[in-house]
């Protein structure tokens, strides 16, 4: 058996994907932040919903409030100095706009989409259950931009490697190679 130790259920021990979410301020300009507490659920007809949760008060969790929409970028390592510029900055100190980024409108919401990223959700509010200083967001999925390099044959055939991902666990990672699919590990009969 592995060597293991407990510890504390603290927020660094959630590995996560990393996201920047586009919104709309209520100016029409966009705003974006980065989120790592991102998952998707089944809903009741068979189809997924994301699932996102905002913590405190900050102005992209106001707009999602507001507007109930918003976009889902995925980080991918060469964003990452977008991602630290976002995080860094607060929508109600002014517009981050002190770095250059290209954007468009999603295809089919009215949200703010990063053309770097390779992987765009496009989402509509469903429900919103507050918890604490936290609201969970379970939304339906309006559309999925993939970068067209991304091959996929069937729902479980994502080569991540292709999207070159951020993870977050208190740190910033990135994956090294694709391992297999599900049952390429399973003993020869």
């Amino acid at each position: 058996m592995a060597q293991r130790r407990s510890v504390a259920p603290i927020y660094s021990m959630c590995v996560q994907p990393a996201f920047l979410i586009g919104t709309n301020n209520e100016d029409g300009s966009a705003n974006f932040a980065p989120i790592t507490w991102v998952s998707a659920t089944q809903a009741e007809d068979g189809g997924y919903l994301l699932v996102i949760s905002m913590f405190g008060t900050k102005q992209t969790k106001l707009n999602v409030l507001r507007e109930g929409r918003f976009s889902a970028n995925l980080v991918s390592t060469d964003m990452l100095p977008l991602m630290d510029y976002f995080g860094s900055r607060h929508a109600r100190d002014g517009r981050k706009d002190g770095v250059a980024f290209a954007m468009s409108r999603g295809a089919v919401l009215d949200v703010p989409v990063l053309d770097a990223s390779r992987w765009v959700y496009e989402c509509e509010v469903r429900q919103a259950v507050p918890t604490g200083l936290s609201t969970t967001f379970f939304c339906d999925i309006r559309s999925i931009q993939l970068d067209e390099r991304l091959q996929c044959a069937d729902t479980f055939d994502v080569d991540l490697t292709v999207l070159d991902p951020v993870i977050y666990s208190g740190r910033y990672h990135s994956l090294g190679r694709m391992l297999g699919g599900i049952g390429d590990f399973l003993p020869a009969d």
